[in-house]
């Protein structure tokens, strides 16, 4: 048995199910923490928390390790959760995961396992871990379907080398399979898709409880009004459903697609067609970048990008800018790049950090 006390963030799913499961393997301590870090305050009766608290206790019960349960909603309110607010009331569309992350799984949880004596925390999230030149490098997880490197290109060295990340090298198929063989509880439970720690919800009317609606014209490129919108934070860049504009056919049986937002004029710019001109861009700026080896690789520097999960990756030249922001030169047009959005960068399957997507350049405009 190791002397290393290691917290698994045990959150019901089975990605942290296994990840405890690897570690005991390996012999290490292993303790199990459930975080609950939104209060559940939901009118409708919706309680995700409570779900996922009752598989976290049956998973720890079945491999004989300690569950406990430690509170973060407060900081997820002050670090996280008004941010997003005040994102989505800029008219941008903020990805709460990436600063969730980075606040609250891998600086409060971390904050909380250094307290108590522990060596180390593991998440159940597909990434890996590497020592490199004295340095620690994130990785991609192995299963290119499944890697999350995307929404952890924020921590830090500091992070990473207190974390680990035992499912990172393995692909799902290969996770549920143990998970199967091992009979922990939750072995077919379905992945959860839903914000973190808010979990799945209708998300407009969630959005709709803390900013009020200020509605506006709909355009199309041309100025002509279609309709009217419930409020510039409510939509997205590139989004096709929920625009309430059916019948607006202008001579195409197209769909409209959010192209635009004129916040000086509240205005929701509509566009026709995915491949409209309006929904593409090469470059981009964005704010200050954060490099998780501490250090800015000499610019102009080619690599390659992702300016939103799943995506392939994207050849792209970077270049510094005032301020330490950037100026990104797609090689190809990208679709939907949607301030407040992250664009993260890779070499091969080093993630080498990312920046806050500011503003997009679109000829056609």
């Amino acid at each position: 048995m190791s002397d290393s006390l290691i917290l698994v963030g045990l959150s019901g799913g089975v990605d942290s199910a296994v990840a405890a499961l690897r570690l005991l393997e390996q012999g290490h301590r292993v303790r199990g923490v459930f975080m609950k870090n939104w209060e559940e305050d939901d009118a409708t009766g919706y309680c995700a928390a409570e779900e996922d608290l009752n598989d976290a206790q049956r998973v720890a019960d079945h491999l004989g390790i300690e569950l406990q349960r430690v509170n973060f909603a407060h900081d997820y309110w002050e670090r996280v959760f008004q941010e997003f607010l005040q994102e989505y009331q800029s008219g941008r569309t903020p990805n709460p995961d990436i600063l969730c992350n980075s606040e609250i799984k891998f600086r409060a949880f971390l904050d909380y396992a250094r307290d108590h004596g522990a060596n180390g925390i593991a998440t159940g999230h597909y990434v890996r871990r590497r020592d490199h030149n004295g340095a620690v490098q994130l990785l991609k997880g192995l299963d290119p379907n499944k890697d999350q490197s995307y929404f952890l290109h924020r921590l830090t060295q500091e992070q990473l080398r207190d974390a680990w990340f035992p499912v990172g090298e393995l692909e799902k198929t290969a996770v549920r399979e143990i998970a199967r063989k091992a009979n922990l509880p939750n072995a077919e439970r379905k992945d959860s898709t839903g914000l973190c720690f808010i979990g799945e919800r209708n998300f407009k009317p969630f959005l709709q409880r803390f900013l009020a609606p200020q509605p506006g014209p709909i355009v199309d490129p041309d100025n002509k009004v279609l309709g009217e919108h419930e409020g510039l934070a409510f939509y997205t860049l590139g989004q096709r459903r929920g625009l309430g504009i059916g019948g607006q056919k202008e001579g195409s049986e197209e769909a409209w697609y959010v192209a635009a937002k004129r916040m000086d004029h509240n205005t929701l710019v509509v566009a026709q067609g995915e491949d409209h001109p309006w929904l593409f861009c090469s470059q981009a700026t964005t704010e200050s970048a954060h490099w998780i080896s501490g250090h800015a690789p000499a610019f102009p520097h080619a690599c390659q990008a992702k300016v939103r999960y799943r995506q392939g990756d994207q050849a792209v030249e970077i270049h510094a800018a005032d301020n330490a922001t950037l100026d990104l030169h797609f090689s190809e047009p990208q679709r939907a790049v949607t301030p407040g959005q992250s664009a993260v960068f890779y070499d091969g399957e080093v993630c080498l950090g990312g920046a806050v997507l500011h503003h997009t350049n679109t000829p056609a405009r």
